[in-house]
């Protein structure tokens, strides 16, 4: 029996787990939560995770843990054939932690911001500070990436995975400047060419069309 995934396929966190679920070819028993059936607050769910957040994994032997940076360090160290995209090595994996942090404190933090404020609040602009903040990420990214084809190294990381479904999905509404970040784009490229990218296109084609139509709505 595999791990289910309960998940929302639009939703950024979600795609990073698929993302790293296929790159160490794990099949997942993928369940959407409906969110507006209030599916989360059922006590099922509850019981598995009191925060009622998605992306939730529940292994074959009823064990529980959320968050998408928490999921793929355990799928990895679980499953994964070898190291290559966590790595062991104590410094390395010490820079995959770094990068993993850096999206869910500046990237994800602001893309959940702006997500909330066109899907939940029903803006139709994105919120200056936010705007700001999300270029500011892409200025420590382009600097993060100097002298390095990955997020993390010259390896593709879980690092990659994580920052390529934020990022991705903040380009798609707030477009990267190729000429102030070439190193970005340059690196958005590559990942979108990796096999175990495909796992993202389909949500982050649902989340993009999403924004872009609040975005336009009057």
């Amino acid at each position: 029996m595999a791990p289910t995934l309960y998940m929302i396929q639009a939703s950024p966190p979600v795609r990073a787990v698929l993302i790293t679920a296929k790159a160490i070819g794990l099949d997942l028993n993928e369940k959407d939560i409906n969110f507006f059936q209030d599916e989360h607050l059922k006590p099922h769910f509850l019981k598995l995770n009191p925060q009622h957040t998605i992306p939730t994994l529940e292994d074959e032997d009823g064990f529980a843990i959320w968050d998408s940076h928490a999921i793929m360090t355990y799928l990895v160290s679980k499953y994964a054939k070898d190291d290559s995209v966590y790595p062991e090595d104590l410094k390395k994996r010490a820079v995959v932690n770094q990068r993993l942090f850096f999206e869910s404190g500046v990237i994800f933090f602001h893309m959940r911001n702006i997500a909330r404020s066109l899907l939940v609040h029903c803006q139709n602009f994105i919120n200056e500070e936010d705007k700001e903040g999300m270029i500011e990420g892409f200025g420590l990214l382009e600097k993060f990436l100097e002298g390095k084809r990955w997020a993390a190294g010259d390896f593709v990381s879980l690092a990659d995975y994580s920052l390529i479904s934020s990022v991705g999905t903040a380009a798609s509404i707030i477009p990267v400047d190729s000429e102030k970040y070439p190193k970005l784009t340059a690196w958005m490229k590559r990942c979108e060419e990796l096999p175990e990218y495909e796992a993202n296109a389909k949500g982050f084609k649902e989340a993009a069309e999403m924004l872009k139509i609040r975005l336009t709505r009057k």
